[in-house]
């Protein structure tokens, strides 16, 4: 009996050291926690602090600077002669002008840019013009070249050389803008002599029907006979300082009396002292 009696006390005293040693372990774990949570609290604190007197300082600071932005503003007011409700007039004003000039700014900007839009389209039209006018000219460079082809090459009277001849005006005015000659046109009178471009001309005779006719030509100083020729067909001689190849064409023969023709010079040739009266 005895022995059953010692074994329980042995029993009950190991499973209280085991609930004291798991409370100690326990209380030095909170004891641990406890002195990292005051830690962490005490940082917080300090930073808190620290966030404190910043706030302080600025607040102190702004309150320096108001006070040296009222005084800077009393002594201007002063040096102006103004008092505090003319110079906020004043800063209204202002404000109000800079606003009135953006505005005129920006309306300034929108009339630019609608005038660029207006030149821009005008431009495009014109360089439509531009395009119209090559084309004609093209065109008409065409038709000047098929005229110039139509035109008849002819042997003059003095030598074998040929030369182009208009028989008509339309032609001579295809002749003329090709521009390598000078074209006087005229018209004579039987018995009459004319000046036409730097020679004279005089008609002696005419016959339609059969298309000949006679004049004579003053150059220099002489004088050339050309006696029946021919409609349309070139008389040459030589006239100038340095002579150069002159030529008459006479296209029309009106009755016994008259004819019309044109005579052509070299571009170098002296040109006559008036112009006008020859039709060049």
């Amino acid at each position: 009996m005895s022995s059953d009696y010692d074994e329980a006390p042995r029993t009950y005293s190991g499973a209280l050291l085991a609930v004291i040693g798991l409370a100690l372990v326990a209380a030095i774990g909170g004891l641990v926690w406890a002195y990292t949570l005051s830690d962490r609290l005490a940082h917080q604190e300090a930073a808190l602090g620290d966030a404190d007197a910043k706030s302080v300082k600025l607040a102190a600071e702004l309150r320096e600077t108001n006070a040296r932005l009222t005084v800077a503003t009393d002594e201007l007011g002063k040096s102006l002669g103004l008092t505090q409700r003319q110079l906020d007039a004043r800063a209204r004003a202002l404000i109000a002008r800079e606003q009135d000039d953006s505005r005129r700014l920006e309306e300034a900007q929108k009339q630019t840019a609608q005038q660029v839009t207006a030149v821009s389209t005008d431009l495009t039209s014109v360089k439509s013009d531009v395009g119209g006018v090559k084309t004609d000219l093209g065109k008409t460079q065409t038709d000047l070249q098929g005229a110039i082809t139509q035109l008849t090459s002819m042997k003059g009277d003095l030598s074998d050389h040929s030369s182009l001849i208009a028989r008509n005006r339309d032609e001579l005015e295809v002749l003329k803008h090709r521009g390598d000659r000078n074209y006087y046109e005229f018209t004579l009178s039987k018995g009459q002599k004319k000046p036409v471009g730097t020679v004279s001309l005089e008609l002696k005779k005419a016959d339609a029907k059969k298309s000949r006719f006679t004049l004579v030509v003053f150059a220099d100083d002489r004088s050339y006979e050309k006696r029946d020729r021919n409609v349309d067909e070139p008389l040459q001689f030589y006239s100038g300082k340095d002579p150069a190849l002159y030529e008459i064409v006479v296209n029309t023969i009106g009755g016994k009396n008259q004819v019309s023709g044109y005579l052509s010079t070299p571009k170098t040739a002296p040109a006559p002292p008036t112009t006008a009266s020859n039709g060049q």
